[in-house]
């Protein structure tokens, strides 16, 4: 089993971002739990969620050391890192969190998010980027199977945004391939 968090502001699409990984996962065939929190203030409040995927029954949605954090700004870097299993993976959004881990037993990759959403067409897009990058790092899924998530979540959506959601996916894919390790 893999568990992974999902964290930043409410707004940022982190729910969407780690829901779009949940269906993903099952439309792979593997058994997943997802579990959202966030602040009562929505936009701008905190944001998080955590995905298990096993491929296995899982007994419970507690993401307690997960394998992987997905970080979309500095207040959820400082809020979850000590939580990242020792080994594991976290992917900074670098242009929110200005900040180095303080831990020397993860793998830090950074993506300047906002920066490659705004070459994408959108700023509203970061979240797909992450994504697309997060599939890179982990292997745990593909983008075809994110994009088949993402068109049965936004059933009856402009094919528009799928087309964007798609650039913006193989933006972060092609950069995290490229190696941003730190």
């Amino acid at each position: 089993m893999k568990k992974t968090i999902f964290a930043g502001f409410g707004g940022q699409g982190v729910l969407m971002m780690g829901y779009a990984f949940a269906v993903a996962a099952m439309m792979d065939g593997k058994h997943v739990t997802y579990l959202p929190s966030y602040g009562a203030e929505m936009r701008g409040g905190t944001a998080n969620c955590t995905v298990a995927v096993s491929d296995e029954e899982i007994f419970s949605p507690v993401a307690s050391s997960p394998d992987f954090g997905v970080i979309m700004n500095r207040p959820s870097m400082i809020r979850y890192e000590s939580a990242i299993k020792p080994g594991g993976k976290i992917l900074l959004n670098s242009s929110l969190v200005d900040m180095d881990p303080s831990r020397k037993d993860i793998e830090v990759f950074r993506i300047p998010a906002n920066e490659l959403a705004k070459k994408a067409g959108s700023d509203q897009t970061l979240n797909m980027i992450m994504l697309g990058a997060f599939s890179v790092i982990t292997g745990m899924t593909s983008l075809e199977s994110i994009m088949a998530a993402l068109a049965e979540i936004t059933k009856g959506k402009k094919a528009a945004l799928m087309k964007l959601n798609r650039a913006s996916l193989d933006v972060g894919f092609e950069y995290a391939k490229q190696g941003v390790r730190s």
